[in-house]
């Protein structure tokens, strides 16, 4: 079985700063895609941004500027600095990954969710 557990979240003032992390752990033999999502209240759960094995990155154009996505493989880990935040950012956050066995199976799993919240 495979864990994600996100930190980082918390209360921060608008126009400050967070970086959120998010550690893999278990039967993993390689991660490939990692990203991250938010879910505010009332709405649909929205990508962030994602990032590949070898460093690739997409991030939406909300968040464009003002948040980068990285990660450390020999740690299993993906971080999500965010920068400038908004009252807008205010939601959960939570990390995704695609997780390769020995066996060769890919599966995807999701952490438990971190929430950021914004103040005005």
């Amino acid at each position: 079985q495979v864990q994600l557990v996100e930190s980082g979240g918390g209360l921060v003032q608008a126009g400050g700063s967070l970086r959120l992390s998010c550690a893999a752990s278990g039967r993993i033999f390689s991660i490939n895609a990692m990203g991250w999502y938010r879910q505010a209240p009332g709405k649909q759960r929205e990508f962030i941004a994602s990032i590949t094995r070898n460093g690739n990155t997409i991030h939406v154009d909300s968040v464009k500027g003002r948040f980068t996505i990285s990660r450390d493989n020999a740690k299993n880990t993906v971080y999500l600095q965010m920068n400038s935040l908004k009252p807008e950012d205010t939601a959960v956050y939570y990390c995704n990954a695609d997780v390769v066995s020995s066996y060769g199976r890919s599966t995807n799993y999701w952490g438990q969710g971190t929430q950021v919240t914004v103040s005005s």
